[in-house]
């Protein structure tokens, strides 16, 4: 196909070249009747074949501008119209009104087009195995395990867990010290029937973890918190939602490396996702504007960002700054050409031991850096609870048969060894 376009586009010039030359009218119409005629199914072919998918819908026409403007120019050179400094200025004014369009409609999207796309694809769970993939020759696995034998071993009855991203490698470490050993995969359907496709602890995410619990799927779901419109869907079907704080962790903002900007207040932070604060030159990071992204409602970490900001206004994202996963915005903060102007947040936990993303930078907030011993002290202002979070209807669980083994693994987690494997997972304990 581009041999054909490259055809075309030789034809069309070398017409208005020939017709230039030649002092016969009929022939120089005709020359001018095939160059347009050329012009047209070239910037024709351009535009559905090419462009429609570069450019999009400006893709469409642009080509027909571009080439409208040269047949433009070829005509007023090969009939001689107006004198010849007339000529060449209507000549370079058809060329420059050409490149503005061109400038004005097409340098954005081609700008937006030529930024590197990040792949929504999250941190690999499977290295968060409870026991490792034990079909592998040598099954490895980067839980944290306790130094003794644990208090609690469950057989049978076992309560089924899911949860936020940011928490399986904990969870996780739970399942290794308390249930028996399996291959449990993060990615297959909880409590599917099928033994080659389904597990007792899955990895699901926020929304779907908390869907999983309210639908009876799941017995325990570990979160980050929970949202209004959660609570509020649990209220439609009846069911009493138990939050039990098992850890705390840090509510991070971040920016790229090459940023200025250290630190952001916690009222800075309501005017920027208020829209009310638009440039990093306001909060002391250079001259671009600035770039809030955002996750998509019951997200844990947008859950939390409503939470920061306690009933301030909340701007609308454009939908391309709004990311269904997590690692999708730590990688585009990271990456982005706009690098200078990008804002994201996430958990501490998540950003420094799952993703352990370079090429971004951690913001304090008020002057308090985001590091353990700040979260433990209360001196980091966005360092809050998480949970795991259980579902009860008319006081009894969903699953009435794993009652006793809920209430032991919540107890446990609670307990000195619970409580040390938040501690070595890189949480800060609540006890």
């Amino acid at each position: 196909m581009p041999v054909i376009f490259i055809i075309l586009a030789l034809i069309g010039l070398a017409s208005l070249v020939a017709a230039y030359f030649l002092k016969n009218v009929v022939v120089k119409t005709l020359l001018c009747v095939l160059s347009a005629l050329s012009l047209f199914l070239f910037s024709l072919a351009l535009s559905m074949l090419v462009l429609q998918d570069s450019l999009g819908m400006h893709g469409m026409w642009l080509p027909l501008v571009a080439c409208g403007g040269v047949f433009m120019i070829g005509i007023l050179m090969v009939w001689r119209l107006f004198t010849p400094k007339t000529r060449r200025i209507s000549a370079i004014s058809i060329a420059g009104a050409v490149v503005l369009v061109f400038a004005v409609f097409a340098g954005p999207e081609i700008y937006k087009r030529s930024i590197m796309e990040i792949p929504e694809q999250d941190v690999q769970l499977y290295q968060y195995m409870p026991f490792g993939d034990l079909d592998s020759d040598t099954p490895s696995t980067k839980v944290k395990t306790l130094s003794e034998v644990s208090t609690l071993k469950l057989t049978e009855n076992l309560p089924r867990m899911d949860g936020a991203t940011a928490l399986y490698p904990l969870y996780s470490a739970f399942v290794r010290a308390s249930y028996p050993e399996g291959n449990y995969s993060p990615y297959y359907a909880l409590g599917a029937d099928d033994p080659e496709h389904g597990t007792l602890v899955a990895c699901s995410t926020t929304p779907q973890a908390f869907q999983n619990l309210l639908d009876g799927y799941a017995d325990v779901v570990f979160l980050m918190g929970v949202s209004n419109e959660q609570r509020a869907m649990a209220e439609e079907r009846g069911l009493e939602l138990i939050l039990t704080p098992i850890g705390r962790e840090a509510f991070i903002f971040f920016v790229n490396s090459r940023n200025a900007a250290e630190n952001l207040s916690l009222a800075d932070i309501k005017r920027i996702y208020a829209g009310d604060v638009t440039s990093w030159q306001e909060v002391g990071g250079g001259n671009g504007a600035i770039r809030a992204y955002q996750r998509p409602d019951s997200s844990g970490s947008q859950t939390m960002l409503e939470k920061v900001l306690d009933g301030s206004p909340l701007v609308k994202a454009p939908e391309e700054d709004v990311f269904n996963l997590m690692i999708g915005m730590v990688k585009r903060v990271a990456s982005y050409r706009n690098y200078n102007n990008s804002l994201g947040y996430s958990f501490l936990f998540y950003i420094k031991d799952m993703v352990g993303e370079s090429e971004i930078k951690l913001l304090s907030i008020d002057g308090v850096a985001p590091v353990r011993e700040n979260i433990a002290s209360g001196a980091y202002p966005l360092a809050e609870d998480f949970y795991a979070v259980t579902a009860k209807r008319g006081g009894a669980y969903l699953n009435e048969e794993r009652t006793e083994n809920i209430d032991k693994l919540i107890n446990w987690i609670l307990s000195p060894q619970g409580q040390y494997l938040v501690d070595a997972t890189g949480y800060v304990p609540v006890k």
